[in-house]
């Protein structure tokens, strides 16, 4: 996958007083998304109901963070961690994630997802932490550098080189 558009570095941020609340059947696919949820990813509802729930990952994202998650679910157990999402429109945003089961007599009918802002420093936190954890488990990562003196931004992602010519002033 490649990112041409400018928007792959445009952050949308979560306010602080808001929750992003989702539901997915046992297979990851939507059931149900909150107005928030749709606001802030830039979907309708009616597009991201029966898709799955990945539609909304973001390629800094290591595949690790996601198989310990579906571990812990398969476990009968709730999973929290730190997860960078990508817009419709190829922007981003950070969240926590709170993910439960839930279950109907006895039985696992649903997950449902609970998403809250996180902090700047801890953005900045987690992007080094799971820079170096896709860098250790060998899957392609993503620098991008800005050059103000030729108005360039460079942007190397999955091993191809983009450049896009950027008016600041």
């Amino acid at each position: 996958m490649q990112y041409k558009q400018s928007e792959f570095l445009i952050e949308t941020i979560v306010p602080k007083d808001e929750l992003i609340v989702s539901r997915t059947d046992l297979k990851g696919n939507i059931t149900y998304a909150n107005d928030t949820f749709t606001q802030i990813s830039g979907y309708e509802v009616d597009e991201l109901i029966g898709k799955p729930h990945n539609c909304v990952r973001h390629p800094d994202m290591p595949k690790k963070v996601f198989e310990e998650l579906w571990s812990s679910l398969e476990k009968n157990q709730s999973w929290s961690g730190v997860i960078k999402n990508l817009r419709k429109d190829k922007g981003f945003y950070w969240v926590h994630a709170q993910i439960n089961v839930v279950k109907k007599d006895g039985k696992i009918v649903e997950y449902k997802s609970i998403r809250t802002p996180i902090s700047f420093k801890d953005k900045l936190k987690y992007q080094k932490l799971y820079d170096n954890i896709k860098k250790e488990n060998n899957e392609k990562t993503r620098v991008v550098s800005y050059n103000l003196k030729n108005y360039t931004i460079f942007s190397h992602l999955y091993s191809k080189i983009t450049y896009e010519k950027v008016d600041f002033f």
